[in-house]
Parts: C-alpha cells; sequence; structure tokens
C-alpha cells in the first residue's frame, strides 16, 4: 500500500512539474510575442536603411519642383507687387471660392513668371520670324503684356463663372427653402436640404455659414460673411432680407415666399434680356461669316458666267 501511494505521490509531482512549465512557457511566449511583433516590424528598417533621396524622387515633380519654385518666386512678388495688388487678388481668391493651395503670392510668383515667359517668348519669335528692332520691342512688350494678364484674366473667369452658378441656382434653393420651412423644418434644417439637395458653389456656401452659425457665430453675422465671400447681387437682397427678419422678428416664411416671387420675377427678366440681346450678338457673325458664304454660293455662278461671256475670261 505504501509503495503505491508512493508512486501516485511521484507521477503527482512530475505532473506538477510539467503543468507549471507549460504555464510559464505560455506566460512567456504571450509576453514575447508584442517583442517578436516589434522586431519584425523594425527589422526591414535595420536591414535595409531607407534611402530619402530615393523616397523624395519618388515624389511626383509637380511637388519636387513646381511647388517650391512657386513658393520662391511667391516671396519674390512679394517684395516686388504692391500691397494693394495683392489685396485685390485675395479679394479675386476668395471670390472664386478659395481654390486648395492657391494665395495670392502665387498668384504674384504667376504673373512675374508670365511677363518673363512672355518678353523671352516674343524675343524668340521675333528671331524667328527676323523682324527689325522696333517690331522686337513691340514683341517683348506685347508678350511681356500678355504673360502678365493671363494669370488674372483667368482667375476673373473664374470669378465670373461662379457668381453665375450660384445666381442659376438661387431661385431652386430659395423655393426649396420656401417649401422645407412651410413644411414644418427650423431654418437651419432647411438650409441643410438646400445644400444637400442643390449641389454647386451655392450649397458650399451654405455648408460654411451652417458651420460658422455652430461655432457659435450669430445667425447674421454668418448671412453678411456669405454675402461677402460671393457677391452675388440677388443673393445680397436675399441676405439683406433674412438678416431684417432676424433682426425684427417677422416671419420668415413669409419673407421666404415674397423672396422666392421676386427671384422667379428676377430669372424671366433676365432671360428676355438675354433674348432680346440674341440679334446684336448674332450680327457680327452673320455679316463677316454668313453672307459672304452665301454671296459666294449664290452670285459666284453668275460672275464666272459674265466674265465668260463678256469679257473672254476661261477658268
Amino acid at each position: 500500500m505504501s509503495s503505491l501511494l508512493l508512486s501516485i505521490a511521484l507521477i503527482a509531482t512530475f505532473g506538477a512539474i510539467l503543468l507549471a512549465g507549460v504555464v510559464v512557457a505560455n506566460v512567456m511566449t504571450h509576453r514575447r510575442r508584442p517583442v517578436e511583433i516589434l522586431e519584425s516590424q523594425i527589422a526591414p528598417m535595420i536591414t535595409s536603411p531607407t534611402d530619402l533621396r530615393q523616397v523624395e524622387l519618388q515624389r511626383p515633380f509637380l511637388e519636387r519642383v513646381l511647388i517650391p519654385f512657386m513658393g520662391g518666386l511667391g516671396e519674390i512678388a512679394k517684395r516686388i507687387t504692391p500691397a494693394d495688388m495683392r489685396r485685390r487678388i485675395a479679394r479675386k481668391l476668395v471670390l472664386a471660392g478659395s481654390p486648395e493651395g492657391w494665395d495670392a503670392d502665387k498668384v504674384a510668383a504667376l504673373k512675374v513668371f508670365g511677363t518673363i515667359g512672355g518678353g523671352v517668348l516674343g524675343v524668340a519669335l521675333a528671331a524667328l520670324a527676323g523682324l527689325s528692332a522696333t517690331l522686337t520691342f513691340s514683341a517683348v512688350l506685347f508678350g511681356a503684356a500678355f504673360g502678365y494678364l493671363l494669370p488674372g484674366a483667368g482667375l476673373g473667369q473664374r470669378v465670373v463663372d461662379r457668381e453665375e452658378a450660384i445666381r442659376r441656382a438661387l431661385p431652386d434653393a430659395i423655393d426649396l427653402l420656401t417649401i422645407s420651412v412651410e413644411a414644418g423644418l427650423g431654418f437651419d434644417a432647411a438650409l441643410s436640404q438646400v445644400g444637400s439637395h442643390i449641389p454647386g458653389p451655392l450649397s458650399q456656401e451654405i455648408g460654411r455659414m451652417l458651420q460658422e452659425t455652430r461655432i457659435g457665430v450669430s445667425r447674421a453675422e454668418a448671412f453678411r460673411h456669405l454675402a461677402d465671400r460671393t457677391d452675388v447681387q440677388e443673393l445680397n437682397g436675399f441676405v439683406m432680407a433674412m438678416i431684417q427678419a432676424d433682426v425684427f422678428g417677422v416671419s420668415i416664411a413669409g419673407v421666404l415666399r415674397a423672396q422666392a416671387k421676386e427671384m422667379r420675377t428676377k430669372r424671366r427678366q433676365l432671360a428676355e434680356e438675354r433674348a432680346q440681346r440674341l440679334p446684336i450678338n448674332l450680327l457680327f457673325p452673320l455679316i463677316f461669316c454668313i453672307l459672304p458664304a452665301m454671296f459666294v454660293v449664290i452670285l459666284g455662278p453668275g460672275v464666272i458666267r459674265f466674265l465668260q461671256s463678256f469679257l473672254g475670261v476661261r477658268f
């Protein structure tokens, strides 16, 4: 009996030692696992050190060369251009929707670069054409002026296109705003509906105005900022009406209904005005393009017959 107990005691002892070893090994494995993961992540960096020059060369040419070059030109242009010009360019950028990555210094740098490039192009064309000194000087002046005015003209056209897009979307936006308010939505919720259902620059400006109101800006001040960023006459009138309704406590639904009716009337008047300008716009293409072709087709055979019959001209 004692030998049986001794055997059981030995087996239990060895089993406990084995179980303790398994537990300790499992614990050490779990402790080493984060270290092994970290070592596996760091090992490629240690074995193959990063070549900063290769990483820099893998970036696009625009980010590596053109953007730093434009930044340097912007610093030069900032020193040589008047502050009033930079303010006007900054104002145009705001009206153009603040394009990402552009500021007044970069546009001024484009003007400087365009002036130099236009002058060099004028010299090259004059040399190829063999012009005299006076004509070469005129070509250089024309090229420099063209290169200087081109960035401003492009920016101005972007402002005009954006204002036209806002003007076209405004009547539909006010109609949707009126329907939403009369259906029971709050004014801010109705503005959110307009921003989500009418795409374009107007919805972007409305979304920005709602963000301003959420961070604590008053509604009247947010409306004023909206008018400053767009500078559209119809939108300015709508903004003034909304500010007065907010200040004096007038029913917003009634004001919106009146504004919607006014916007529809203005849209119809604008369409009629453009229709009345159409004959004048067609006058110059008619005189210089259509009528000469018609004269050639209609009178050409008669003129040829007349020359052959009376003057003896052979074709």
